[in-house]
């Protein structure tokens, strides 16, 4: 300590001393005395001194003469002592200026320390204050600007450019239908679905039918058509959500459901940070919830995960979504009111369940069939492509040669895709003539469109005029879809009782084994025994026609070709035949009607009891109901 006091002193520009000793002149004590003062004076400030001395009664002794009182001024001050003592001997200054010298030594220490920790400490709350400034600065940011910046508003501003780019495919949403008057073909289905949707208490509806006839058009149209019914169950802004059921995937964890919702809960990635810091877990509201009120369309839904599709009819019944979370705490009071209702009480869904499938009905989930209306849609026949083509070119504002829309109609039976070859020929017309307003759709457009895509006429003609022998029509049917097959024989004589029958190997074994009824029936009706003959049935085309149905067709075209009978060609027959030679019914009548007629059949022979499944105003086409071959066989030899 005395080395710092001495290193002071230095500073202070004043003599390096030696200890004193009993010897010492008063001279000298004199000089380290007014050094010790200055020294204070220096250490305190003048005023600070003079104020201290005042205090402490020290004032008269600092100006005193005498040697002793002098000293006894510097122990009153470095000691802070402000009490009466006697002055101290002369023998004993030199000791007490020693102690003084050490005192002081050690406040310049302590002030040096103290020093240097305030200006770290100063330093620490400059840069503790810049941070704080800083953090304050940018929550004014954050609540004044929002969460843009310069990153974030140029990617918007990509996002728009993006969104106003208009490409080719666009002109899909321009031919789809708006109105229920621009629905082609089906009236009797939209009809019923309208009717569906209409009353107080609209039900959930399954629509079946084949690819682009039209489906979800109408589900859309129906929806806003109900709206403006007086008392209609569905307000203005009544939702239509649509969605894919092909596309529907989820976590059965719950962890990602779109269809019904989810929880993210704080370990989960996703969750609000603001939520996952507090241990809260995060509901996510699905589509089930957005459709509250309105519709709910679901295309292709016989493509659900089954235990998906069980999950929705659930909600079905509830009308609500209930979510569950380990993580949830009832009693938590930090839970948001918003996430305890959804916990407490679930979400309301009471909705209309509307769909799509292209599927039988027999494939679809019983349980889902049982809470929906059914309703069909029907093929859509040439006259109605043909509508719909000169509908989209008046959308479009171009002009066609006169038999656009009939050729288009031959290579095409659903509406979407007749549409978008009408608009790869509008590309190509448009690509030929560049800047020209008025555009004009060719034969010569379309049919380099139809060769590009490598399409041939969907309904080969098989109607041939007049009368054949040993050949009739017919019908079959796949999915939604109707077809006409072409069954001929030939008859040789073999030798008797080892006769052959050869058939189609691709055709089917029932159908093979109608072959053997038609034996039967054919020793029936003529006595004669096919066992004595060599027979060849052939399905032009090596069609497969596995089933019941070909068994009229394949007795009736034996017995012609046995009897040297001619049968009409423009007749087609469906129908299982029994040992008795009777007709029985058989499945798909309507399909089988629709195949027949796009063949130009004129004439189409069915079961007696399948009569009932015939569409009423058929028009363009004869439907005979027969009870026997007989019948059936004198009706197509008219």
């Amino acid at each position: 300590m005395k080395g710092l006091f001495k290193k002071f002193l230095q500073q202070e520009g004043q003599e390096n001393h030696e200890k004193y000793t009993a010897e010492i002149a008063d001279g000298q004590l004199k000089l380290e005395i007014d050094a010790l003062y200055v020294v204070l004076s220096n250490l305190y400030g003048t005023d600070k001194l003079i104020l201290k001395a005042s205090k402490l009664e020290a004032l008269t002794l600092m100006r005193s003469e005498k040697l002793e009182e002098r000293v006894l001024g510097l122990q009153k001050l470095v000691n802070d002592d402000p009490t009466d003592k006697p002055a101290p001997d002369l023998q004993d200054i030199p000791a007490i200026l020693t102690e003084v010298e050490e005192q002081i030594a050690e406040t310049v220490a302590k002030r040096s320390v103290e020093d240097r920790l305030n200006q770290a400490v100063a330093e620490k709350m400059q840069e503790r204050h810049e941070e704080y400034i800083k953090e304050i600065k940018t929550q004014v940011l954050k609540e004044t600007g929002g969460p843009e910046n310069a990153q974030t508003l140029r990617k918007l501003a990509q996002l728009e450019k993006m969104k106003a780019t208009k490409p080719v495919s666009s002109a899909i949403e321009i031919l789809r239908p708006q109105t229920t008057e621009e629905i082609v073909g089906q009236e009797s289905a939209l009809q019923a679905l309208l009717a569906k949707l209409a009353t107080p208490f609209p039900q959930h509806i399954l629509i079946y039918g084949p690819p682009g006839v039209g489906k979800t058009s109408a589900a859309r149209v129906a929806l806003e058509t109900v709206k403006n019914f007086p008392d209609s169950p569905f307000s203005k802004d009544a939702p239509f959500i649509e969605v894919d059921g092909t596309t529907l995937r989820w976590d059965p964890r719950d962890v990602t459901n779109p269809l019904l919702g989810s929880v993210h809960d704080p370990i989960y990635q996703g969750a609000k940070r603001d939520l996952a810091e507090t241990g809260i877990p995060e509901p996510k509201l699905g589509l089930v919830n957005d459709a509250h009120t309105g519709v709910l369309f679901i295309d292709e839904i016989g493509e659900m995960d089954p235990t998906l599709l069980n999950k929705l009819l659930k909600v079905l019944e509830d009308k609500r979504v209930h979510f569950e979370s380990s993580y949830y705490d009832p009693h938590d009071p930090q839970i948001p009111l918003y996430i305890k209702k959804i916990f407490d009480e679930g979400v309301p869904a009471d909705f209309v369940l509307i769909g799509a499938t292209t599927r039988e009905p027999q494939d679809l989930n019983p349980a889902l069939r049982s809470r929906c209306a059914e309703v069909y849609f029907e093929p859509l026949e040439p006259a109605h492509i043909t509508h719909i083509i000169r509908q989209a070119a008046l959308k479009l504002n171009v002009q066609l040669e006169e038999n656009v829309p009939e050729i288009i109609s031959e290579y095409m039976i659903e509406g979407r895709k007749a549409n978008s070859i009408l608009l790869d020929a509008y590309g190509l017309a448009r690509f030929r003539n560049p800047g020209k307003k008025e555009v004009l759709i060719s034969e010569d457009d379309i049919r380099e469109v139809l060769r590009s895509a490598r399409l041939t006429p969907f309904v080969q003609k098989r109607v041939t005029a007049g009368k054949d022998t040993g050949r009739i029509l017919g019908l079959g049917v796949s999915g939604f879809l109707g077809s006409v097959l072409e069954i001929e024989v030939k008859v040789f004589n073999g030798e008797t009782g080892k006769g052959s029958i050869r058939f189609n190997e691709t055709a089917g074994s029932m159908a093979r084994d109608a072959v053997f009824n038609a034996a039967a029936v054919i020793r029936s009706l003529t006595g004669e025994d096919l066992k004595n003959y060599d027979l060849h049935v052939n399905v032009v085309g090596g069609g497969r026609i596995d089933g019941p149905s070909a068994g009229l067709a394949t007795t009736m075209a034996i017995y012609s070709a046995l009897k040297q009978q001619p049968l009409r060609g423009d007749v087609a027959v469906t129908g299982e035949i029994s040992i008795q030679g009777k007709v029985k019914p058989v499945g798909g009548i309507y399909e089988k009607i629709f195949g027949a007629k796009q063949a130009g059949v004129k004439t189409v022979i069915i079961p007696t009891e399948n009569r009932g499944e015939v569409p009423a105003g058929l028009k363009g086409i004869e439907v005979l109901a027969v009870e026997n071959i007989e019948e059936a066989i004198k009706i197509a030899q008219a």
